[in-house]
């Protein structure tokens, strides 16, 4: 008969090769990297989410991998998101002046407050809000993107 010791002893062991398992098996993960440019005021917060796929991006506060908010200390700031799964990606980010989290829009939609899309694709009236496929690109290894802030439609 094993003794209480011996049982905790193999107990441990079994444990442990259990957590050793499922380091070896886990996924891979990145870190994401998103610098915006172009800030043109000195208070409230950038607000950015990083969306694994079309649905929602760029408009859904619900939809996303990450989001995060930094305060604004001057013309950019940089956020990272970590633990991504190696994918395709797309970043939506708002210049939020009056902290409600959301791009406010007016009567006919377009933007009152700053934006900004990964890979800064136009937007305008004709082009409307871009595709995911427009603003999309690869992580696959710590990537690094940049963002520059819009405070009006392209022309």
């Amino acid at each position: 008969m094993l003794k209480l010791s011996q049982i905790c002893h193999v107990l441990l062991a079994t444990l442990v090769s259990i957590s050793f398992a499922k380091t070896v098996n886990a996924e891979p993960t990145e870190t994401l990297t998103v610098v915006v440019n172009g800030i043109h005021h000195q208070k409230g917060e950038i607000c950015l989410r990083v969306y694994p796929s079309e649905q929602g991006f760029p408009m859904s506060n619900s939809s996303g991998d990450q989001s995060g908010c930094v305060k604004i200390t001057g013309s950019s700031v940089k956020k990272e998101f970590s633990g991504l799964k190696p994918g395709t990606y797309a970043v939506a980010v708002v210049d939020d002046q009056n902290g409600d989290r959301k791009l406010n829009k007016d009567f006919f939609g377009i933007p009152k407050e700053g934006f900004g899309i990964s890979k800064n694709p136009t937007v305008s009236i004709q082009t409307g809000a871009p595709k995911f496929r427009d603003a999309s690109f690869v992580v696959n290894k710590n990537t690094t993107v940049n963002i520059i802030m819009k405070y009006s439609l392209d022309s």
